[in-house]
């Protein structure tokens, strides 16, 4: 058995597999499942030689903040805002991408960010948004809730003490350095002094809006009949398709921002009723990853030149994500109700 203060030593060897998986599964959600990157898509030892940089840089931030949320009673609205948090450091702060004018040799990036560029803030409203809840629910979110599927606790609790802890907040910082420095000596744009602050003031809002918020006793469960998983997985299958095809245009930020409303309001409503559980919360992230595995198609199909082994790389990818999610609601429910707090 785990305590609040952490894992015991019986439970360490499992919760090191929880760690471990999930320290794969967010670099794999995060970055290879768009199969964005035509220099790396498709090439394998390259896809398997990045995860020594991509896994600290993703996974371990993956780990720690469900720590977080294990240590201080956090529910999903907490590790959701903690996952933006994130994404505004990874793409403001580390990689500096949120700012860029041209970006590591993409030629069309400048157009992209012109479509919906906020001049005083030299910041594209199209990729703020995506940078934002890409990070949020496809590098944190979805892959945190899909590894909590296998843990047998019936609620969630710690998987390090402070010693794995500090080791994976060295490795994340040290990642972030490299990632940093090979922006840097690529020539992108560099974000200015006041992008910089702007990006950690608005990351520290983020933390402090997760640790109040986040933390708010949840109401009441209701008898509210929800769907079986199965049919939650379609719904949210289809939401975050809906929001992964929209274009980078003032009415694609505009429909976005309405489906995400729509998964918010939906998600929130059945996760309040007492039937809903881990297999649920676990239903809504394989909808996400799985339309993720999906985007990767088009994006390969639509890279010129078109990188070699793209398609291969997702259909095994979208394998290994259909095999995940299927373990993962093929586990036997628990006793216990996770529901989201109050979004508005």
């Amino acid at each position: 058995m785990a305590t609040q203060a952490g894992p015991t030593r019986m439970g360490r060897p499992r919760t090191w597999r929880l760690v471990a998986l999930l320290l794969l599964v967010a670099p794999v959600s995060a970055e290879y499942l768009a199969a964005y990157d035509p220099e790396v898509t498709g090439q394998v030892w390259q896809l398997v030689g990045g995860l020594a940089v991509l896994a600290p840089l993703y996974g371990a931030p993956a780990v720690l903040i469900h720590e977080v949320a294990a240590r201080t009673a956090m529910h999903w609205t907490g590790i959701l805002t903690l996952g933006g948090a994130f994404g505004v450091l990874q793409a403001g702060v580390v990689d500096q991408s949120l700012f860029a004018l041209s970006y590591l040799g993409y030629a069309d990036w400048g157009t992209w960010v012109a479509a919906t560029m906020i001049t005083p803030l030299g910041v594209s409203g199209a990729f703020a948004l995506n940078f934002l809840v890409g990070h949020a629910v496809w590098s944190i979110g979805a892959p945190v809730a899909l590894v909590e599927a296998f843990d047998r606790s019936p609620a969630r609790r710690p998987w390090l003490g402070v010693p794995g802890i500090a080791v994976l907040s060295v490795l994340w910082v040290l990642a972030s350095v490299v990632v940093w420095r090979d922006i840097r000596d690529a020539g992108s744009d560099q974000a200015s002094v006041g992008q910089l602050v702007g990006a950690v003031a608005l990351a520290a809002a983020l933390v402090v809006v997760a640790c109040t918020w986040g933390r708010r006793p949840l109401p009441t469960p209701t008898s509210a009949r929800v769907p079986p998983p199965g049919v939650v997985l379609v719904v949210a299958l289809a939401l975050a398709l809906g929001y992964g095809f929209v274009p980078g245009t003032w009415a694609g930020v505009a429909g976005g921002i309405t489906i995400l409303a729509v998964a918010a309001v939906v998600v929130v409503r059945w996760s309040r009723s007492a039937t809903w559980g881990r297999r649920h919360v676990a239903a809504v992230a394989g909808g996400a990853v799985v339309a993720r595995a999906i985007g990767g198609f088009v994006t390969v199909a639509t890279t010129t030149p078109r990188p070699p082994g793209g398609f291969a790389q997702n259909v095994v990818l979208l394998v290994a994500a259909l095999a995940l999610v299927a373990a993962a609601l093929a586990r036997r429910p628990r006793p216990h109700q996770e529901a989201l707090s109050p979004l508005v």
